[in-house]
């Protein structure tokens, strides 16, 4: 027997059925309304329509006897009918609507401004058409009671008058409009002859302007009302506009001058805004005698006035600064930047030691406004540079700038961060000065800010990396010692957020490294952050940014064996991986490759480990496979890859006979038939293949070259630099990290003897070194941007790999701490400093060349993923 629950329990009990007894009657209480919003039968037979009955004949069935929701679709399909048969609608159903808009609801009248806009959008009718049949409907609506309705239909007449003809214009717009702007006529109505006064001076002469146009608008800019004032008065820069020069001075400049001395906030606010448009249309005479006075009077008053008009002025600050720059005078000068630095730190000399629970309601909306003033201060930063001079940006802004990096508030720190790339544009050679703030807002809290940063991250470091006091290329990190540790700690902190975007986008900025710090610090410090990433995270594009990131890192890799070890980790860990996910992952890899490198590094590489996926049993491999399969073949050229082509015709034809999953034989029959359509590339270049020819030949010297510096770097530091003394060596091999053998587990071809044999004259090696020296500065001072255009442009040098590929031998798997160093060795015979470079160029190896032999029994297959169970 179980004991009797206790007495606690039991209350407990009980209260918990009670309060399921009054859910329950909530949610009976919800039901009712649903219950009363069906339908009766009466009702649904008023609202069954005939089926027999055509478009034109429904809706003027509908807009004569329907519900009023019936009605409002009727006219939200105005449009259609309009396209379909114009001339019944105009004839029938416009009629019937203007009837019905005379008493409609709000939502009908907004549904009809649409309409009648998108009409005029289509151009379903002539202009004169439209104006006869639609322009007096909307003039009728334009002073519906309600607010929003009146702002739908002078919206769509705003739209009306662009198109529509002086004469229309004059006779049903502009005649009327001098009644409707009298002080007799309401404050709406007065409203609307203000904007569209401002609307039709762009489309009449100057003169017309003076004579019909002017005298109302200063009736307006004296009405007794100050919302007919303050509008009157944002509509000044468009009149003066269409006025010019001359009658702006004379007429426009008198009237904002008065509006600015408005007893009314918004009025002033207004004027000034306007004056601030306006200042390039005054002369210099104009800013110094007449408008300088007034921002300076404007200013000095903005702190005792509300907080609104400091978010304006903050905002406008540095159009202001642009339009009256080398009118002030030093002291004005300095005043004006104190004032700037005055507002930057607005609100932050307060005490915030209480609870914000605490806090008033109204010191909660100041604090508000003075994050949006510090915001725009932030904004404008770029534009007081320029007021300062860049050159005392040191002496006058640094610590405002330090104060906005810093500044507590999120919104303050994002704007900073969107403007810092237009910041270190402009201090150019002193960009060295805000390093610290560069570290500061990588390591930011906030991933808004972070997200910020890096739009223009590219650009910026290679600023810093160039611009700065140390632009030697070796030394070009010197200055920045913490920025490796900050990038790294940046994308740790994105990969551990749910905002995978900001991730992709951090690891796609991220290919510019190479242009930015050594290849050594890439290979320790991200190329295996990079793989790890490929291999492990959950979000398709981070997976794949981060996979083209890794083929960047891997192209611009100056140190062969780690080359030659990141190909393998990526062949034996993605393209051989236990997790078919792993496989389809290689496969994106190698369309970076495809795009990134040349068509020989691809062939020699990755053509037979990408093909071996034919056989993998997950029918989604093979089906990536068969999409890839065009770009693999693009890869050849024939003669010298006849026996490549060979094999992917031999693992196409497998996949027709043997397939048996539907849609992969489905995808498999429409490759076929693209591969068939395609025209092989030849050796010699074909006239059609030019500039793609071209483009492969510049990658495939690019990656001669590589080699060639490499070696030729070698002999250098053993003949000229290299120190005798064992411990100096072994320093520096631990503090460069970098292994001094080969892997021996990636079997290497190299192509026989070339006509020439290698030289050992200093004179030629001394001319090879210089070259490849200068086309090493050439490709890591390339710019960024030309490596997203598929890493294509002839401009942008880049280093791979060029020795002979991956022939299908077994290979060793590498452990998890592959990319640590190597115990030193000496270098396999195929790499010592007396064997000729290799050479990608094909069809000139010797026979032993598996590549270039054509035989399929010099290479020696892998074992077949059949083997091999998936791990989907």
């Amino acid at each position: 027997m179980h004991p009797p629950p206790p007495a606690a329990a039991m209350e407990f009990s009980q209260n918990s059925l009670f309060g399921y007894m009054e859910d329950l009657q909530e949610l009976t209480i919800i039901e009712r309304p649903v219950r009363r919003s069906l339908k009766t039968p009466e009702e649904i037979e008023r609202l069954t329509v005939d089926e027999d009955l055509s478009d034109i004949e429904r809706a003027v069935y509908l807009l004569s006897a329907g519900q009023d929701i019936q009605g409002t679709s009727v006219i939200a399909n105005l449009p259609f009918l309009m396209r379909q048969n114009p001339a019944e609608t105009l004839r029938r159903i416009l009629p019937k609507v203007r009837e019905v808009l005379h008493v409609a609801g709000v939502e009908m009248q907004l549904t009809a401004a649409v309409s009648f806009l998108t009409i005029l959008q289509e151009e379903s009718v002539s202009i004169h058409t439209y104006a006869h049949s639609f322009l007096q409907v909307i003039l009728l609506h334009l002073e519906h009671r309600d607010a929003g309705v009146s702002n739908a239909w002078l919206e769509t007449l705003l739209s009306v008058i662009e198109v529509l003809p002086k004469e229309t214009l004059r006779h049903e717009i502009l005649n009327p409009l001098v009644s409707k702007a009298q002080l007799s006529q309401t404050v709406q109505s007065r409203l609307v002859s203000c904007k569209i006064l401002g609307k039709l001076t762009n489309k009449f002469d100057a003169l017309a302007i003076k004579r019909e146009i002017l005298p109302l608008v200063k009736s307006l800019c004296q009405d007794v009302e100050y919302e007919v004032r303050s509008c009157m008065c944002r509509q000044l820069e468009n009149i003066a506009q269409g006025i010019g020069t001359e009658l702006t001075k004379s007429v426009v400049l008198p009237e904002l001058i008065e509006l600015s001395r408005d007893e009314g906030s918004s009025v002033r606010l207004a004027a000034f805004e306007t004056l601030v448009n306006l200042l390039d249309i005054f002369d210099t005479d104009d800013r110094s005698q007449t408008i300088l006075p007034l921002v300076k009077s404007f200013c000095e008053k903005s702190f005792k006035a509300d907080e609104s008009i400091l978010i304006s002025l903050s905002f406008h600050l540095g159009k202001l600064c642009h339009g009256l720059y080398g009118i002030f005078t030093p002291d004005q000068h300095l005043r004006f930047l104190e004032f700037y630095k005055k507002l930057c730190t607005l609100g932050l000399q307060q005490e915030n030691g209480h609870n914000e629970n605490q806090i008033p309601p109204q010191i909660l909306e100041q604090e508000k406004k003075y994050i949006s003033v510090r915001k725009n201060c932030a904004y404008n930063f770029p534009a007081m540079i320029v007021f300062v001079d860049p050159k005392n940006f040191h002496m006058d802004l640094y610590s405002t700038f330090f104060c906005l990096c810093h500044d507590p508030e999120v919104p303050v720190r994002y704007t900073i961060a969107i403007c810092f790339y237009e910041v270190s544009k402009l201090l150019n050679s002193g960009v060295y000065l805000i390093h610290k703030e560069l570290i500061t807002l990588l390591q930011d809290e906030s991933l808004e800010v972070l997200d910020a940063l890096i739009d223009h991250l590219p650009e910026i470091l290679e600023l810093m990396s160039t611009g700065g006091e140390s632009s030697v290329q070796e030394n070009k990190l010197s200055s920045l010692p913490d920025l490796i540790p900050a990038l790294t700690a940046a994308e740790q902190r994105a990969a551990a957020s749910l905002k995978w975007r900001t991730h992709e986008k951090l690891l796609q900025k991220y290919a510019c490294l190479p242009h930015i710090i050594s290849s050594d610090q890439i290979y320790y410090r991200f190329l295996q952050r990079m793989f790890t990433i490929v291999m492990t995270n959950n979000v398709l594009p981070v997976q794949k940014a981060a996979s083209r990131t890794l083929c960047i890192f891997l192209r611009y890799n100056r140190k062969q064996e780690q080359r030659h070890e990141v190909i393998q980790k990526l062949i034996e860990q993605l393209g051989q991986g236990k997790s078919y996910w792993n496989r389809l992952r290689f496969l994106d890899t190698c369309e970076f490759i495809i795009e990134i490198f040349s068509k020989s590094f691809f062939c020699k590489y990755f053509f037979l480990p990408a093909i071996e996926l034919t056989h993998d049993p997950v029918a989604n491999v093979r089906m990536k496979l068969c999409y890839l399969l065009p770009k693999v073949k693009s890869t050849l050229k024939i003669p010298a890859d006849k026996h490549l082509l060979q094999q992917l015709e031999m693992c196409v034809r497998k996949l027709l006979c043997q397939e048996k999953d539907k849609d992969v034989l489905a995808t498999v029959k429409r490759t076929v038939l693209e591969l068939d359509r395609m025209e092989m590339s030849m050796d010699a270049f074909q006239k059609k293949f030019y500039e793609k020819d071209l483009l492969d030949q510049e990658k495939e010297r690019e990656e001669l070259l590589l080699l060639e510096m490499e070696q030729l770097g070698k002999e250098k530091q053993q003949n000229d630099g290299r120190p005798t003394s064992d411990k100096t060596f072994e320093k520096k091999r631990r503090d460069t990290k970098t292994p001094t053998t080969l892997p021996k587990n990636i079997p290497i071809s190299v192509p026989g003897p070339s006509s020439g044999t290698p030289s050992t004259s200093k004179e030629i090696k001394k001319s090879k070194l210089i070259r490849s020296q200068s086309f090493n500065n050439q490709a890591f001072h390339a710019k960024y941007g030309n490596l997203d255009k598929c890493a294509g442009k002839s401009s942008t040098a880049a280093y791979t790999p060029s020795v002979s590929g991956l022939t299908k031998t077994s290979v060793i798997s590498l452990t998890d701490d592959s990319f640590r160093p190597r115990n030193a060795g000496s270098a396999p015979s195929s790499f010592s400093s007396n064997t000729p470079l290799p050479s990608t160029s094909r069809g000139t190896g010797n026979s032993g060349d598996p590549k270039s032999s054509g035989s399929k029994d010099t290479q020696p297959r892998k074992a077949t993923l059949k083997s091999r169970k998936s791990n989907p």
